[in-house]
Order: C-alpha cells, then sequence, then structure tokens
C-alpha cells in the first residue's frame, strides 16, 4: 500500500482548551516580561513566535534575543502545571479519538501534527486528553520550525521521509485543520487540505480559499477517512 502522512491541526480541530490556554499564556508573559498581558494577538492558524511578537509590540515592550524561549519554557510548565485544570475544563473534540484510532490502524499511514504551538505545548495538551498515542511527535512541525506555516508542511514531510524511508507526495500528504490559514498552508505548502468547521472559520469561508472538502466535524469517521484518503488509496 502507498503511504500516506496525515498532518494535524491541534487547537479547534483536534481539542479545544476552553480558556485554559489563554491563561496560561498570560501568566507565562507576564512572568517572562514583567508587564501584563494587554491583548490576546489572533490566534487561529498563526505560529507562535509570531503571536509572541505581535502580544510584545501591542504591549509596548521590545524584543530581545532569548525571551521567546523564556516564554515557551514558562508556557510550557504551565501547561504541565495546570494539567488537571486543561482535563476538567477543555476536551477532545467529539469525534477525534475514533479518526485517530481508525487511522493508527492502517500500515498505509503516519499521523503526526502540523501546529503553531511549541512541540512541548503541543505533546501536553494531547495527552491531556489521550490523544497522542496515536501520534508520532518526532516528525512533527512546529511553530519554532518556521514562522511561515505553509512551510512547516515541507518541514513535516522531511522529517517523515528520513524517519520512514518513504516518499510522501502532493496527494498522499493531508493536512487536517480548522481554519483559513491551515488551507493556505496545505495549498501553498503542496498537500491536500481536509478542513473542519470547527473552529471560527465557517464551512462556507473554507471551501471559498479552496478547500476541496470542508466537514462539519469528525464524528462521521467514514466520512473523515473517505475525506483524508479521496479516492487516493
Amino acid at each position: 500500500m502507498t503511504p500516506h502522512l496525515i498532518l494535524w491541526d491541534i487547537d479547534h480541530t483536534l481539542i479545544e482548551t476552553r480558556g485554559v490556554g489563554g491563561q496560561i499564556y498570560a501568566k507565562a508573559f507576564t512572568q517572562v516580561t514583567g508587564h501584563p498581558l494587554l491583548t490576546m494577538p489572533e490566534l487561529a492558524g498563526r505560529t507562535e513566535p509570531v503571536i509572541f511578537r505581535d502580544a510584545l509590540t501591542v504591549s509596548g515592550i521590545e524584543a530581545h534575543e532569548g525571551l521567546y524561549e523564556l516564554f515557551a519554557a514558562a508556557q510550557a510548565r504551565g501547561y504541565a502545571d495546570q494539567l488537571d485544570d486543561l482535563q476538567r475544563r477543555g476536551r477532545a473534540l467529539p469525534g477525534a479519538v475514533e479518526a485517530l484510532r481508525a487511522l493508527s490502524k492502517r500500515n498505509d499511514v503516519t499521523q503526526t501534527v502540523l501546529t503553531g504551538n511549541t512541540r512541548p505545548a503541543s505533546e501536553i495538551k494531547l495527552q491531556a486528553f489521550g490523544l497522542d498515542e496515536y501520534l508520532d511527535f518526532d516528525i512533527g512541525a512546529y511553530g519554532t520550525d518556521d514562522d511561515v506555516r505553509a512551510n512547516l508542511v515541507g518541514v513535516a514531510r522531511q522529517r517523515a521521509e528520513e524517519a520512514h524511508g518513504q516518499d510522501y507526495e502532493t496527494h498522499r500528504t493531508v493536512l487536517v485543520g480548522d481554519t483559513l490559514n491551515d488551507v493556505a498552508a496545505a495549498l501553498k505548502g503542496g498537500a491536500r487540505i481536509v478542513a473542519v468547521a470547527t473552529g471560527n472559520d465557517t464551512a462556507a469561508e473554507l471551501a471559498a480559499a479552496g478547500a476541496g472538502t470542508v466537514l462539519a466535524d469528525l464524528t462521521d469517521t467514514s466520512a473523515v477517512l473517505s475525506a483524508i484518503f479521496g479516492g487516493h488509496e
């Protein structure tokens, strides 16, 4: 069977932190800058370093070398410290576990993440809801790999090909995400896109941005698998 590489976005595609993530972000920001976070920048589909620089600008704080690294470490500690709160208030989105599990049973599928999060934050978020066991974090692409989300497709593909000795062609590399930025990343980065309207962007907006396949959510596992393979099995 020809191998498929599935790249999962995390927030509002697989999970929701339901406010916990924002609280952790604001606390970590204050810890490393000494200033409160005045305004939360736009988060959806963007990489953490870009979001952090925007937050500094809005707060009138000058960036210096190593500041983001300090923030990322504080943010990861925050997720670890508030794991119970995350599990209590957050959730895996309906159908996420079932979709990941079904794909994990196939010999022709490798699953990982493509996310604006850091790797430590990604792992903790997904461990909180039991989703981590289905994903290979070593070949994932994270916000710290590149500011441009589209470039993360190539990062993940290269890591997967080196790790597994396989070629993952464009039509067999699939990004699953909920934002217009996810759609753009797939189209520009050389992957197929399966969009899910589980975030702020509507199904109509995702389709207009170029997503050939848009699902309302992940609850129908058969529909998810059909969308992912799209006749390319």
